[in-house]
């Protein structure tokens, strides 16, 4: 039987939720991807209706989610609505860059127009913050488990782990959404490159390989 209920809780970054039926009763678990077509986010408060469903572990799920006064649409309408009202945002084709960027920069130090020095800091920092990304995912919903804070996360990234955490954040579909996040992610991406830029140009960057090479 359908039911109506409130979002009591929300993680707009993780996309999931739980939703209390008015009349009383268990909670249920609700995903995003569980809404019908729609052109917005949930949030705290909303009012929606649903069905609910145990899964193989006997957790209550919700699905065939609407916002409260949100009509049904037979398939044949909303697959005429969908262009309308679904906005999808470009995708940052993340995994892409980050392997093209990778490949250029070992290319570069194996031709001897980079030093290697900046070529082995990207790799070793790109595997240390693609660990750190994906440790932060695999425990974000233990409670026990103490996540990795974002401003490390970011560190690692402008120290030349960018490619790394473009990588983690196409497999694990992890911090893609959070906006505060890109945006700050994006800024060390910048940073980087104008710092290791400068590294490469003073020629410092060359002085540390000759010196680790002995």
């Amino acid at each position: 039987m359908r039911q109506a209920g409130r979002i009591g809780q929300w993680n707009d970054d993780k996309g999931f939720g739980f939703v209390t039926p008015n009349g009383g009763g268990a909670r249920a678990f609700v995903h995003v991807k569980a809404f019908q077509v729609s052109a917005r986010r949930p949030v705290v408060g909303d009012l929606i209706s649903y069905d609910t469903e145990t899964d193989a572990k006997g957790r209550l799920n919700a699905i065939n989610v609407r916002f409260a006064g949100q009509r049904i649409l037979t398939p044949a309408a909303a697959l005429r609505r969908t262009p309308k009202t679904r906005t999808t945002p470009m995708r940052t084709p993340r995994l892409t860059i980050a392997i093209t960027f990778l490949l250029v920069v070992i290319a570069l130090a194996v031709l001897g127009i980079m030093p290697a020095t900046l070529a082995l800091a990207y790799l070793l920092m790109s595997v240390a913050s693609y660990l750190m990304y994906a440790f932060d995912k695999e425990v974000a919903g233990r409670a026990r488990w103490q996540r990795i804070p974002e401003n490390t996360l970011h560190l690692l990234d402008l120290l030349g782990g960018w490619p790394g955490g473009l990588i983690a954040q196409h497999v694990a579909r992890h911090k893609t959404v959070k906006a505060s996040f890109q945006r700050a992610f994006w800024i060390t991406v910048v940073l980087n490159l104008l710092a290791y830029a400068v590294l490469w140009r003073s020629g410092i960057a060359a002085t540390w390989t000759e010196w680790l090479l002995g």
